[in-house]
């Protein structure tokens, strides 16, 4: 049996993700410079992500979820 899940791309996943930490970001009136700063990344690295370019690893989210003072998971609460 497929899953919901089984037909999204892993491009337009990243999208999602990157409007999720977008709207997250902008939500604490927070700047890519102020996240960057906070979470060690390069604020350019942080404009890809938000934009979808950039695939991340567990690290970067662990360190985008501290800068934004959230649990890890909130990264992800998001409509497929």
């Amino acid at each position: 049996m497929s899953s919901p899940i089984d037909n999204i791309d892993k491009d337009f996943f990243k999208v999602l993700f990157g409007e999720n930490l977008n709207k997250l970001r902008k939500d604490r009136r927070l700047s890519y410079r102020q996240l960057a700063t906070r979470c060690n990344i390069d604020n350019s690295d942080l404009s890809k992500i938000e934009k979808g370019q950039r695939n991340i690893s567990l690290s970067t989210i662990l360190e985008l979820a501290k800068g934004l003072n959230i649990h890890p998971k909130e990264l992800f609460d998001f409509e497929i």
